[in-house]
């Protein structure tokens, strides 16, 4: 009896194993199946996803387009060269001055005449129309010390009228005693010194001539030097585009101007009153101008002519030390 309830046992624990195999091979092929019928579904969707995508009608891209406008293509002409300009930082833009009123008589004119010093009779006729010249004296003139001294008790200013050499030269005539490229800076500060005892009561200086030792930095500067250990300006007559002398005078601290129209390069009295029209028409855009004139006999008609009219219209006549900076 015994016997036969253990082979009863055996045969129910080979039958339950067989049964549990079953069910686990029935599970795996469950979760194969699922997991095959998943992927499939995620594919046919996706596919079907992307056919929907290419069935669809793109958006216009004109209808949302910026429009933007082409700059203008110029075509390159032959030998052209372009300049390879070196990068700048801009500045800060700085406001606009507002040009002065004529009508309130804010706009001025300086009047140099150069080359004084000749005789008292050229003075006397400048005074006499009651407008305040400014009166440069070349130092070697015969009368240049009187003139100087005349002027400056009448109420005018004085100004020293400096030889420098010009280009050209011998060939072209400088009074004696001028500034040379050949002085050495001991020379040009004595030379400078004499022409200071000659010319009193002077409240600056102007070149006169030297188209070619203005354009010179080293020769200049001793020049600069004194006149502000004096307390002097400098006003630079331009006689050439290189000249140094304003530029210079700026880098030193000295009070300096620069000439903006010479008067009688053609001594006429018409040509000479389209000048001073000219230099009228500089002044009221910069609110000043600076010109400079000679003792011709042109000269002064013009001037007697045209000065009271220009007064007429509210511009002033000033000193030169009224408005070198």
């Amino acid at each position: 009896m015994a016997k036969k309830n253990q082979t009863s046992t055996k045969r129910r624990a080979k039958q339950g194993v067989k049964t549990g195999g079953v069910i686990v091979i029935i599970l795996i092929l469950t979760a194969f199946i699922g997991g095959y019928v998943a992927i499939t579904t995620y594919l046919e969707s996706k596919k079907r996803d992307e056919e929907r995508c290419r069935s669809k009608k793109p958006l216009s891209v004109e209808r949302h387009r910026i429009p933007v406008k082409m700059a203008k293509i110029v075509p390159i002409q032959e030998n052209y060269t372009a300049a390879i300009v070196p990068f700048v930082p801009r500045e800060k833009p700085k406001p606009k001055k507002k040009t002065p009123s004529v009508a309130t008589g804010s706009v001025s004119i300086a009047i140099i005449i150069d080359d004084m010093g000749s005789t008292l009779q050229e003075l006397n006729t400048l005074t006499s129309l009651h407008v305040p010249l400014t009166f440069s004296v070349i130092p070697q003139l015969s009368h240049a010390t009187q003139v100087a001294e005349s002027a400056h008790s009448r109420g005018y200013e004085v100004m020293m009228h400096l030889p420098m050499e010009p280009k050209g030269y011998p060939q072209r005539r400088l009074e004696q005693n001028g500034l040379l490229m050949s002085l050495t800076d001991a020379e040009i500060d004595g030379q400078l010194r004499r022409y200071m005892a000659l010319v009193p009561h002077a409240s600056g200086a102007n070149n006169h001539m030297g188209s070619r030792f203005t354009e010179d930095s080293s020769k200049m500067l001793p020049v600069m030097l004194l006149l502000k250990e004096r307390h002097l300006y400098f006003l630079d007559s331009k006689t050439t585009p290189l000249s140094v002398g304003y530029s210079l005078a700026h880098e030193i601290g000295l009070k300096s101007g620069y000439r903006n129209v010479f008067l009688d390069n053609v001594q006429e009295v018409g040509a000479i009153r389209q000048q001073l029209l000219q230099t009228a028409q500089i002044a009221r855009k910069r609110g000043y101008a600076i010109a400079i004139g000679h003792p011709h006999r042109a000269t002064m008609e013009a001037l007697a002519q045209t000065l009271p009219e220009l007064q007429s219209q509210g511009f002033s006549f000033v000193k030169v030390s009224q408005v070198v900076e």
